[in-house]
C-alpha cells in the first residue's frame, strides 16, 4: 500500500477572476489565484505584513462550483496537492510551474 504525501491547505482570497478552459469531450478547467497573508518581523523589529499568490486550479464538479461562486475577494480555505509542469511560452521557451490542484474548497 502506498502513501500520498501531497498535501497542502491554503487559507486567503480568491485573487483574480477565474478562467474556464472547456475541453471537446465536455470536461473544464478552472484556473484562479489565491492571495495568503505573511506576518514577519523585519531586521528593525517591527512586524511587517506582505502577500503570497498562488497559482490554483480545479477540474468537474469542482470547476462548476467556483465558475458559480468564485467570485474575487471571496475569503476560501482549500486542499488540494502540488502539481509541478512544464509548458513552452508562446516565443519558445520551456517554462516550469508549481500550482495547486484543488480537492476540496470551503467558502468563509
Amino acid at each position: 500500500m502506498s502513501v500520498i504525501r501531497n498535501h497542502i491547505t491554503l487559507i486567503g482570497s480568491i485573487a483574480s477572476d477565474h478562467r474556464t478552459t472547456q475541453f471537446e469531450n465536455g470536461n473544464k478547467i478552472v484556473r484562479f489565484d489565491i492571495s495568503t497573508d505573511k506576518e514577519f518581523r523585519a531586521n528593525n523589529g517591527k512586524i511587517k505584513n506582505s502577500k503570497e499568490w498562488h497559482k490554483v486550479f480545479a477540474w468537474g464538479n469542482l470547476a462548476n462550483f467556483i465558475e458559480r461562486f468564485g467570485e474575487k475577494g471571496k475569503k476560501v480555505a482549500i486542499h488540494g496537492r502540488l502539481i509541478t509542469r512544464s509548458y513552452f511560452s508562446p516565443e519558445g521557451v520551456k517554462r516550469t510551474i508549481t500550482e495547486v490542484e484543488v480537492k476540496h474548497i470551503l467558502g468563509l
